[in-house]
């Protein structure tokens, strides 16, 4: 029997990056693209690599397209996390399972280092299927933490729940990362929204990955540890954005939501350092009469616009800068 799990693109609709600092969030699972993991039964345990995970190339040139796209890793090591936390969390609460070895290969259509949650997808996939294999369930609420723990305590990498907690329960999800719950439970409060609610949306990400910036240098963590009131009254409010979108979402109030997105991002702009390329996607967008966000750390935006006479223009105007434009298919 070959089982096929999968996990969706995310994009951040309102109050992220809060969800890394006990915030609250709004997201939304992007069905346009998604990763495939395939796993049944084999002889022996065997990761099966994919294009980006090789290391053999046509050229020089051929080398450096696949680091733009997939930086110095594919998404080998990502499975290999993932299966070796899912054993620990096994092992960790007396969870028998069986002795039987397994071939596993993924695919992914999700645009790579734009911030649509590849990463985590290829993860969240790979637990799915490890779950229905081993016979082992996982309550909804406590998934997204294990999942997180791949790349956060496995591989090292800063990482918030808001991305594992969509990627699970799909659809669009308000989430309520408050400390005492955390502290507690050791995850949020995720409550279901109807995503038919969610009215006329666009995302815009980059296509020409060689324009997209590296990192940035943040401080913004480091500041909010040591009690910086201005980054953390910054954060708050960034949180509380997403409770008033719950509210104008629920109330069909699209006017409000406009002035939210651009209000996340505007805030957002106060304490991170915003890259000229990332910058210019969000002036493009608002110029042609939407409102516009990051869906995560950059290299893709949300927001909405109200007529087919605006979408055209984004995206004859976002195009200009290699930045391809969709309508999001959210279920």
């Amino acid at each position: 029997m070959i089982i096929k799990k999968q996990a969706y693109a995310r994009a951040g609709f309102l109050g992220n990056p809060s969800d890394q600092f006990f915030g609250k969030t709004i997201s939304l699972s992007i069905k346009n693209f998604g990763t495939n993991v395939l796993l049944y039964e084999a002889p022996e345990l065997r990761i099966e690599p994919q294009a980006q995970d090789l290391n053999v190339f046509k050229n020089v040139h051929d080398l450096v397209d696949s680091i733009n796209l997939s930086g110095y890793y594919g998404g080998t090591r990502l499975i290999k996390a993932a299966i070796k936390k899912f054993y620990e969390y096994c092992k960790e609460n007396k969870i028998k399972i069986h002795n039987k070895n397994f071939s596993i290969r993924y695919f992914s259509s999700i645009p790579r280092q734009v911030g649509l949650a590849g990463s985590s997808a290829i993860i969240t996939a790979t637990i799915k299927a490890l779950l229905e294999f081993y016979h082992v369930k996982i309550p909804n609420e406590i998934l997204p933490s294990l999942i997180l723990s791949v790349e956060k305590d496995e591989l090292g990498i800063k990482a918030g729940l808001q991305d594992r907690v969509i990627q699970v329960y799909e659809g669009c999800v308000y989430m309520n990362f408050k400390k005492e719950q955390m502290m507690k439970k050791g995850y949020g409060i995720y409550e279901k929204i109807d995503h038919s609610l969610v009215p006329n949306l666009y995302i815009a990400y980059k296509t020409d990955l060689s324009k997209v910036s590296g990192p940035v240098f943040n401080n913004v963590h480091v500041r909010y540890n040591e009690g910086d009131q201005f980054v953390i009254n910054t954060i708050n409010k960034i949180a509380d954005i997403a409770e008033q979108g719950k509210t104008a979402l629920k109330q069909k109030d699209y006017i409000k939501l406009n002035s939210l997105i651009n209000e996340n991002f505007d805030q957002r702009a106060k304490i991170f350092n915003i890259s000229k390329s990332n910058l210019e996607m969000i002036e493009i967008a608002r110029n042609c009469g939407a409102s516009a966000k990051f869906t995560g750390s950059g290299g893709s935006i949300i927001g909405l616009y109200n007529n087919d006479e605006v979408l055209a223009k984004l995206i004859v105007n976002l195009k200009k800068i290699n930045v391809r434009v969709i309508k999001p298919y959210i279920s």
